[in-house]
């Protein structure tokens, strides 16, 4: 082997040496990336892809299904109505901030009159009501009021500290004018350090055999910290049975509350 051979043989091996280096610099991070949220792996302490473990995401196999336990249309005037549906979300650390759903609505033979659609938040843990206001069929009445969510849930963790924290307490409920036009106020109070915006206040009011006689719905911009304010609810008509039960339920997206 020749010297100018040899000379060649060592520059071409210093450049392949030097080649690998670098090639093993830019591949060496990409190997030994720590494990994110958004990797579209299971890794770290995920118990699914990209959720699970501390993921805010949740899991779908983590997360029970939301119960819908009843839906109706309450006639407000005759042939304009407000539709109700009562759910539950038995997951007390998860909550949804946004999904789609579906009222759909059937006359007495079962004939198909209409749905209206809309997009929802589901709070932690706790019993709660989706309200569509103003549904009209004309001449048509809907004796049959279903409804469904239209996307798969993204459920997310609450963080411990809202969770504990942001809670609405509604007191001081006052119902006048049942004969007539009736109407209900209470009381909304924030006792939390955080503020609550974008409420939407739904009452159901039941009658002596248990089942709801009516519902409406009202809305707050916000609730500062520590702060309460008065809320109404109105019908234009009587309700036609004693009212013996009112409840009312705050819903809100619990991700969107700030510390002040």
């Amino acid at each position: 082997m020749t010297w100018a051979l040899r000379r060649q043989i060592f520059y071409v091996g210093i450049l392949l040496l030097f080649f690998s280096v670098f090639g093993f610099m830019i591949i060496y991070p990409s190997l030994n990336k720590a494990p994110t949220c958004s990797d579209g792996k299971q890794n770290g302490d995920e118990t699914g892809v990209d959720c699970g473990g501390s993921c805010l995401r949740a899991c779908l196999f983590e997360a029970d299904s939301v119960s819908v336990l009843w839906s109706r249309s309450f006639e407000v005037v005759p042939g304009r109505y407000n539709a109700v549906a009562y759910l539950e979300n038995y997951n007390k650390n998860f909550a949804i901030e946004k999904i789609k759903y579906s009222f759909r609505f059937a006359d007495e033979n079962n004939v198909y009159l209409g749905r209206r659609q809309g997009v929802a938040h589901i709070p932690p843990g706790r019993a709660f009501a989706i309200f569509e206001r103003g549904v009209e069929f004309g001449n048509a009445v809907p004796v049959y009021t279903t409804f469904e969510f239209t996307e798969a849930p993204l459920w997310i963790n609450v963080p411990d500290e809202i969770l504990n924290q942001a809670k609405l307490v509604i007191s001081e409920t006052d119902l006048s004018g049942e004969e007539t036009s009736p109407r209900l106020s209470a009381t909304v109070r924030n006792l939390s350090l955080f503020t609550i915006p974008d409420i939407a206040l739904t009452v159901i009011l039941y009658g002596e055999d248990r089942n709801a006689l009516s519902t409406s719905s009202t809305y707050l911009d916000e609730l500062k910290k520590q702060e309460s304010k008065i809320v109404n609810f109105t019908w234009p008509m009587p309700f036609g049975k004693k009212v013996i039960k009112k409840e009312i339920l705050p819903v809100y997206n619990i991700f969107s509350v700030r510390l002040e």
